[in-house]
């Protein structure tokens, strides 16, 4: 089916590894495939060079409004790019900015989307973008918050993490398939085979466990380590890929820093399984 298939999440949640598992899945390498070569396999609406070529010119000083009213073109660009579903890496939340579509539903297949533990979630995205815990929690409780147009990224619209995770979840007539970053830890196996299952594609085991083990936190961080990542901030020598492990939350926030993400999300967090049925976290 033509068309794009969505590989959307919050940012820090795990979109870069499902990327790596299906580009070592659909390739079926001898080797894993080095993580800059991803954008080759997987384009994101949130780089520049597509805008700019639907543009035909540099967008840098291009503002919100202009750039968003580019953004079905850069989408249509994308889903008639070639005869099969095309897949775009996404971290914009489904909504209508000046009534114009963020995610255009008339280029849409359906969507693949990442959810993680909102508390793991806040310690990388500080460390991310390097911010203080105190801010990160702050404006992933915003439902205003957008990320701003800055060297090669263009203007992303977030709004909080639990809005964006029900502008997906909860989207009309959209074909989705939900996987949990934890999952994807725990239950690799499992959780990869039934992303294949979604996309309708034949069950390999060996190619899967190769997959799976091509794009392992171990397999990716090594690769980081040793040629670097484009996606990185270039900032202090700031790792991407930095613990990959669920839980850390608990040595890094404080108790109050921990409850304020418990009540900016407590209902999402429940309804994902990241909170017990006493409100204490499950992860």
């Amino acid at each position: 089916m033509p068309g794009i298939l969505w590989l959307a999440s919050y940012p820090k949640s795990g979109n870069t590894w499902l990327r790596a598992f299906l580009a070592n899945y659909f390739r079926n390498p001898k080797k894993p495939i080095p993580i800059n070569d991803l954008p080759e396999f997987i384009q994101g609406d949130g780089v520049a060079a597509p805008f700019e070529k639907v543009a035909g010119g540099p967008v840098a000083d291009l503002g919100v409004g202009e750039i968003h009213r580019l953004r079905a073109k850069v989408h249509m660009m994308f889903a008639t790019s070639g005869p099969d579903t095309v897949f775009v890496k996404t971290h914009n939340a489904i909504a209508y900015l000046d009534d114009i579509p963020t995610i255009t539903p008339e280029a849409t297949a359906g969507a693949i989307y990442v959810i993680r533990n909102p508390l793991d979630v806040v310690v990388s995205y500080a460390h991310h973008f390097g911010i203080d815990l105190d801010r990160a929690v702050e404006v992933m409780g915003s439902d205003e918050y957008e990320l701003p147009s800055h060297g090669p990224l263009v203007h992303q619209y977030l709004g909080s993490w639990s809005s964006h995770v029900r502008s997906w979840t909860t989207a009309p007539g959209l074909k989705f398939h939900l996987v949990r970053y934890e999952d994807m830890m725990t239950r690799p196996d499992k959780t990869f085979r039934a992303v294949i299952k979604f996309m309708g594609l034949p069950y390999e085991p060996a190619r899967l466990k190769k997959a799976i083990r091509f794009s392992s936190f171990k397999e990716l961080s090594g690769q980081e380590k040793r040629a670097g990542f484009i996606e990185s901030v270039p900032v202090d020598n700031r790792i991407f890929f930095r613990s990959g492990k669920a839980g850390r939350w608990r040595q890094t926030l404080t108790p109050e820093q921990a409850q304020q993400v418990i009540d900016d999300h407590r209902a999402v967090m429940r309804d994902y399984g990241y909170l017990k049925k006493d409100g204490t976290p499950a992860v």
